[in-house]
């Protein structure tokens, strides 16, 4: 691309002379799609910009999104940064407190929350948030106009639209003065323990990993490649590996309308390519799988043929061998047969799809693959500007997150602790200069609190976490999160969580797919009224178990689940055991089902009372 870019604002300023009246993106918003070309999409950053900018919002002032996915967010988003002004993306999950706390430690000028909804959130705490002067509401009905501080998005933008009249020139101007250094967004940390940090994050931060991106050969996109987004702009991933590579690249996002209507958005827009998580990609392949053990014997065996070519392909791609013509005759019958029907409801068109963020089960992987859309792995965080290794679509390697991208420096300290730096590692942490000087060596590595390891080839592999290791009171260090996974595969768990710090075996929360549940109910003539009285039902149980012991025939011995517990409500956001991009709280699960774990291990505690 153009060898004068250095920040996002040149980035976009470049793509819309490119692309000019070809469409950008698009939103589902009540069963209809809003759309908008690069050149209105240019238009309506620059009036709300501009709006900003007659409300004071200057080169390093603050401005808070509360908002899900919708274009608005992007108009805000490119009009900030497009005056230089520092973006604080606020999760819509996020309860009042934690918005007051967000707003204060960043000192907000403005935020713009999407509804009524998220607007009473914000005015309740508004008296509480000194720096707080405007709240802009992007459903204009919804705006509370007896509030001197509230106003609607629409006379946001005619206040810009005025300035621009008043000045033409005045937002590329401020859009040219932003300089790499300059800080583009602060994305406060989902906080699995303690309070959320806000990690600075510069224009040079979010160009270096595009470009980095970018210089992945073969290419992950171009102008050519349309994506249905559904992971919340929030969150670093989507922000930067979506909204701004995807900017680079000239593609058109067309934003899902919500998780429940995904599969028919994905029908009508046919994307190329998905940006997805983990938790994603096993609660397809859950379906899936359900749905197979509703067939006959016959199909459940073909199925499995199925499966077993699929991986076998899977295999022998990864590995970049030649693949027999038995082997090809079988794989186009398993296609049409099981693969084929994935892919149709994905729009028919997808090449590849991430799964970053967690470990997933390799049979899922494979299935994926199976079906001709490739996996792809990485790892990152919010504090790397997302990504700091990822897999190519020519030399991936299942089970791992790939090497570092192009100019990433990585290394592994003594405790296996992995070591990042580069152009994305952020600056520091908002406010913060102690924690900020804790989280980095003296030789100026950002200590991630991952443990990883590197493979022959130079492929990362991520064990676990420093601070979810479990150490068990033999002295076994266990990886959880490998276990879990393995767990999550079986499509009777939609959530297992393992137990067992100090303790002398490993233990498990599980939540219950209840559909699952009744199709084995039904199967094993188990007589139930709702689908919860299973939970409770001891035959029910008994397969549970079976379920259990089976998945502990792929572990050590030591890695086996001896005891588990249901935990009849869903892990979740609201329950506040999962963070808003669906990772465990584990200081959170400890405190809330503590009397369920220490039920788990009274018969450990009372062998331990009889030995003394």
């Amino acid at each position: 691309m153009d060898g004068t870019e250095r920040t996002v604002n040149d980035v976009f300023r470049n793509r819309v002379k490119k692309y000019g009246d070809r469409v950008a993106i698009e939103k589902k918003l009540r069963g209809k799609w809003q759309s908008a070309t690069w050149n209105e999409y240019n238009e309506r950053a620059c009036a709300t910009g501009l709006g900003l900018y007659s409300l004071g919002v200057r080169k390093g002032t603050m401005v808070a999104l509360l908002s899900e996915n919708r274009l608005e967010w992007l108009y805000a988003d490119m009009g900030t940064l497009g005056i230089g002004g520092v973006v604080i993306p606020v999760y819509p999950t996020l309860v009042s407190e934690e918005i007051e706390y967000i707003l204060n430690n960043s000192e907000s000028k403005v935020i713009i929350p999407e509804n009524k909804n998220q607007m009473k959130k914000v005015l309740e705490i508004a008296n509480k948030c000194p720096h707080l002067e405007k709240i802009v509401v992007m459903d204009d009905a919804d705006a509370d106009k007896s509030n001197p501080k509230v106003m609607t998005f629409t006379e946001l933008m005619e206040l810009g639209r005025k300035k621009y009249a008043e000045d033409p020139g005045l937002f590329d101007k401020l859009s040219a003065e932003v300089t790499p250094d300059d800080l583009a967004t602060l994305v406060y940390t989902s906080g699995t323990t303690g309070l959320p940090k806000g990690a600075m994050i510069t224009h040079g931060n979010i160009f270096w990993v595009v470009q980095s991106l970018d210089a992945i050969r073969p290419h992950f996109a171009s102008d050519k490649d349309c994506t249905v987004p559904f992971l919340p702009l929030s969150h670093v991933f989507e922000r930067i590996a979506g909204h701004f590579y995807g900017m680079y690249c000239g593609i058109t996002a067309s934003y899902a309308e919500s998780i429940d209507t995904l599969l028919a958005d994905f029908e009508e827009k046919r994307p190329t390519m998905i940006l997805a998580v983990p938790r994603v990609c096993e609660k397809v392949y859950q379906k899936i799988m359900a749905q197979v053990q509703e067939q006959s014997a016959f199909k459940q065996k073909v199925f499995a043929w199925g499966q077993k070519v699929g991986n076998k392909i899977s295999k022998r791609r990864e590995m970049h061998k030649s693949i027999p013509f038995w082997l090809k005759l079988k794989y186009r019958i398993a296609y049409a047969m099981i693969f084929k029907k994935l892919q149709d409801k994905l729009g028919g068109r997808v090449t590849w799809m991430t799964a970053s963020g967690a470990p997933m089960a390799e049979e899922i992987i494979c299935f994926f693959n199976a079906a001709g859309i490739t996996v792809i792995q990485g790892y990152g965080m919010t504090e790397s500007t997302a990504p700091a290794t990822m897999q190519s679509l020519a030399d991936y390697r299942i089970g791992t997150t790939g090497k570092p991208i192009p100019g990433q420096d990585i290394k592994i300290a003594d405790d296996g602790e992995i070591l990042l730096k580069g152009g994305n590692v952020i600056k520091g942490y908002w406010k913060l200069p102690v924690e900020t000087k804790e989280a980095f060596t003296e030789d100026g590595y950002f200590m991630s609190g991952d443990i990883g390891m590197f493979d022959e080839e130079g492929n990362l592999l991520i064990t676990d976490r420093k601070k979810d290791l479990i150490i068990t009171s033999g002295g076994k260090n266990v990886a959880p999160q490998k276990i879990e996974g393995l767990f999550k595969s079986d499509p009777l768990f939609t959530q297992f969580i393992v137990i067992g710090e100090k303790k002398k075996y490993l233990a498990g929360l599980c939540n219950i797919n209840l559909e699952e549940a009744e199709r084995i109910a039904k199967q094993e003539g188990i007589p139930y009224g709702k689908a919860l009285d299973l939970l409770d039902d001891k035959r029910f149980l008994a397969i549970v178990q079976k379920h259990v012991d089976e998945r502990n025939t792929h572990l050590a011995k030591y890695e086996g689940i001896k005891q588990w517990r249901i935990v009849k409500s869903e892990f979740s956001q609201d329950g506040g055991e999962l963070t808003p991009s669906l990772k465990v709280k584990r200081k959170v699960v400890h405190q809330k089902y503590k009397d369920l774990i220490d039920q788990m291990y009274e018969k450990e505690a009372v062998d331990a009372l009889y030995n003394h």
